[in-house]
């Protein structure tokens, strides 16, 4: 597949979905860097491709926010990794970070797809 081709088949994240993706990722238990862009990767059915450039900015910006703390410590590869984990505050930001997510996801279907009393354009 050309690099072109590539490029145009991903999807670009909307501002601050990141953030909300990392924070889900990490409710799911503490992980580090590489670990979160595969969770993302995986989960998403190999749609959604987090490169590193605009993760590690994500997390320092989490974690100054309060909403993620972190530690060094090995992971399983007996290598030393800095490990994210999501707070209190982080958990409740997700919560309202998920409703506003499901308000404009329902607000572009309902564009996407108007009812059929509407009628066709």
């Amino acid at each position: 597949m050309a690099r072109r081709e590539v490029y145009r088949n991903r999807i670009e994240l909307l501002q601050g979905t990141l953030d909300m993706l990392v924070l889900q990722t990490l409710r799911w238990g503490a992980q580090h860097g590489y670990g979160i862009v595969q969770a993302i990767r995986t989960r998403s059915g190999e749609v959604l491709q987090v490169e590193t450039g605009s993760l590690y900015p994500a997390l320092h910006r989490l974690e100054r926010q309060g909403w993620i703390k972190s530690e060094w410590r090995p992971s399983e590869h007996k290598q030393r990794a800095r490990y994210y984990q999501l707070t209190a505050a982080g958990r409740k930001q997700l919560a309202s970070e998920h409703s506003r997510w499901n308000q404009l996801s329902s607000a572009i279907a309902g564009l996407m797809s108007p009812g059929e009393s509407e009628g066709q354009a």
